[in-house]
């Protein structure tokens, strides 16, 4: 081979490997860019089925002794006493008698499922709630609290035929095994179903108000009161009432972000004992805005109170609805919009409200 020839040859050789080379580089940089922007993507996209906090409505309190609240004064014994100082004996107050609670359920597995159960109807997956419910009374076909939500569940289904069922079954255990049940199911066999439409107008939201607290060393703090009024006429089941509210944050690049955390919300019934005393009983949200550590704030921004999303459901159903700003109800998978008070503008606050302390945290201990 001549010497032209060779030259030639290792010089398309060189040209060869330079190409090669460069696609190599060229493919891993387009490899590290896409899985940059999966992960920027994932981190960032909200999840199709979001965070919510649902709230259940405390029971009605008790009535207690001395709620005057003022304080208990020693008497001596009658005998202490001058004769002519001595009254007459008053007549004994009849004694209240004790409030009939659910009967616990005795297998710790059942009481699982039945909770998940009971977790699922709130948020609206009957199939998953009838799922747990029916590994429960595997468990315990006897259960009344496991037969008393199934018929809520299919009551909220608006199958009402197996619903009495279920109620019928309840009623038969009697006082003695089905507890505060009995009286519940025998309303319901008495009186009849409550449909969830028939709700509307019965139940609403009332403004809900808006504070910031600046001052937080925590971090970016909002409170949120939400109050829920009642018809004077309305008869309701507490049980089947609940309050679910969405944050959503926003981040230095202008994305939407939906709350991932719920540890960061705490809640309180500020307005118990639970009565409904002047047509309408207040809960209060309080909300610390998530920081992210120096990495995560580089890579996505650090995130700052956006709005949220309060609906107030009742067997399940969304009756009533506030979003601020109005857009976030699109975010929220369950909304049907139409028919609800989405008029009503949120009041916004610079003041904590006087009775709230941040020293005294608004959600003791759950078990």
């Amino acid at each position: 081979m001549k010497l032209a020839d060779r030259k030639l040859a290792f010089t398309l050789s060189m040209w060869g490997f330079a190409l090669l080379t460069i696609g190599q580089l060229w493919i891993a940089g387009l490899a590290l860019a896409s899985r940059y922007e999966s992960s920027r993507t994932a981190a960032s996209s909200p999840r199709e089925k979001p965070q919510t906090i649902i709230v259940r409505v405390p029971a009605p309190a008790a009535e207690q002794q001395n709620v005057s609240g003022h304080a208990t004064v020693s008497r001596p014994p009658l005998a202490a006493i001058p004769l002519e100082a001595q009254a007459p004996a008053a007549t004994p107050r009849p004694i209240s008698p004790r409030p009939i609670s659910p009967p616990p359920v005795n297998d710790p597995r059942a009481e699982k499922l039945i909770k998940e159960a009971q977790t699922a109807r709130v948020a609206g997956d009957m199939q998953k709630a009838i799922v747990k419910l029916e590994e429960a009374l595997a468990e315990t076909p006897e259960d009344p609290t496991a037969h008393y939500e199934m018929a809520l569940v299919h009551e909220q289904m608006e199958v009402y035929d197996r619903a009495a069922a279920h109620y019928e079954k309840v009623f038969q255990m009697g006082v003695s095994r089905a507890g505060s049940f009995y009286q519940l199911a025998a309303n319901k066999l008495r009186d009849g179903f409550i449909k969830t439409d028939e709700m509307s107008g019965q139940l609403a939201l009332s403004r809900i108000r808006i504070y910031h607290n600046p001052k937080d060393p925590l971090g970016e703090h909002v409170i949120l009161t939400v109050p829920v009024q009642k018809s004077p006429t309305a008869e309701i089941d507490l049980k089947e009432l609940a309050i679910s509210v969405t944050f959503f944050n926003r981040n230095e690049r202008g994305e939407i972000e939906i709350l991932e955390d719920s540890s960061r919300v705490k809640e309180q019934w500020v307005s118990e004992p639970f009565d409904w005393a002047g047509g309408e009983e207040t809960l209060r949200m309080s909300y610390h805005v998530p920081i992210r550590d120096a990495a995560n704030a580089e890579l996505f921004g650090k995130l700052s109170y956006h709005g949220q999303v309060v609906s107030l459901l009742y067997q399940g159903e969304v009756i009533d609805m506030q979003a601020w700003p109005r857009e976030l109800a699109a975010r929220i998978p369950q909304a049907a919009t139409e028919g609800l008070n989405q008029g009503l503008l949120p009041e916004f606050q610079e003041n904590l409200p006087l009775d709230f302390d941040p020293e005294i945290p608004l959600l003791p201990a759950r078990e």
